[in-house]
């Protein structure tokens, strides 16, 4: 596992590593069962809205969804933010997260495709978005024997970056820090055979003007790319969480076909809107999945895509 120690040693990154810690070590102090509802209420009606990630939030479904009324928008937002709080906590709780999910594997039929290109020593990628908590599929196929990596983009504040790669490996390893070295490792991962867990729906430095809620969405064409170049097949993979808020759902889709970058990651797209229309309490709408630039985005979609948590910033493209 590489970590590029991002630079920032700055007295406000100290003292918001100080707050993360404090929310962290009190939230693994309790009880599993009470300690992710609880990471989840505070995440929803305290630590996002002083952020401003429920005003976020509110603002993306007005754009993607704006037939819904004010109200539901709202409570979406808030119910959003309830799974981004039990995400974070549920990723950090490390060993008793990955106990509740020991033995189970996702089912569906992207587990045959992944098994037959394993066997034939050839790479996997494994492709979600930050809905339900990804984390899970890319444990439990760990805890199943199979070689799961990922790539992150480290913490802007370094004190953070320190325990919020410690907590991510504990998941699964190798994880891959973005940046020249670790875009090198993670290539000869995957020319080794590994599986790649990527996450593509946060708004790319590069890519292509795709569709998502019939709106124009840029889009990340590198895991298509990634795929035909190394002949991978590409899974969507999915996680959601159940009624009970502790549990969750996993299954695979089919692979994408491999056809061109574009028609690849508008398949992707495609997938993941179908599962955030069925959960749409659990999408990360806070990312703000679309920019003023973006042809037919509002002014309320600009920003930096940024997981609503006090622990860092994942980004796995």
């Amino acid at each position: 596992m590489t970590e590029t120690a991002p630079t920032g040693k700055t007295v406000a990154n100290w003292l918001v590593n100080l707050l993360a810690r404090a929310f962290t070590g009190a939230m693994l102090a309790l009880p599993y069962r009470w300690r992710v509802p609880l990471a989840g209420w505070l995440m929803a009606r305290v630590l996002g809205p002083l952020a401003g990630y429920n005003r976020r939030a509110r603002a993306s479904l007005a754009l993607a969804l704006p037939e819904l009324p004010e109200a539901e928008r709202r409570r979406l937002a808030r119910a959003s933010l309830d799974n981004a709080g039990r995400a974070v906590i549920e990723s950090y709780s490390g060993p008793e997260f990955l106990a509740r999910f020991a033995g189970r594997l996702p089912e569906g039929p992207g587990m045959a495709a992944l098994a037959e290109a394993q066997a034939a020593g050839r790479p996997v990628i494994i492709v979600s978005g930050h809905i339900g908590n990804y984390d899970v599929c890319r444990g439990t196929l760990s805890q199943a024997g199979y070689r799961v990596g990922g790539l992150y983009r480290p913490a802007s504040n370094p004190w953070v970056n320190t325990h919020y790669v410690r907590a991510m490996g504990q998941i699964s390893s190798p994880l891959f820090a973005r940046g020249r070295q670790g875009l090198g490792e993670m290539l000869r991962f995957l020319r080794g055979g590994g599986v790649l867990a990527l996450l593509f729906d946060q708004h790319p430095p590069s890519g292509a003007m795709l569709r998502q809620f019939g709106r124009p969405t840029f889009t990340t064409l590198s895991v298509a790319e990634l795929a035909l170049k190394y002949h991978a097949p590409v899974i969507p993979i999915y996680a959601l969480r159940r009624a009970d808020g502790l549990d969750f759902d996993l299954f695979t889709e089919a692979p994408v076909p491999h056809s061109t970058p574009e028609a690849m990651m508008q398949a992707l797209n495609d997938s993941l809107e179908r599962q955030i229309r069925a959960h749409p309490g659990q999408w990360l709408w806070a990312h703000r999945r679309w920019r003023p630039g973006d042809t037919g985005a509002g002014e309320d979609g600009a920003g930096d895509a940024t997981p609503p948590a006090p622990v860092g910033r994942r980004q796995r493209l």
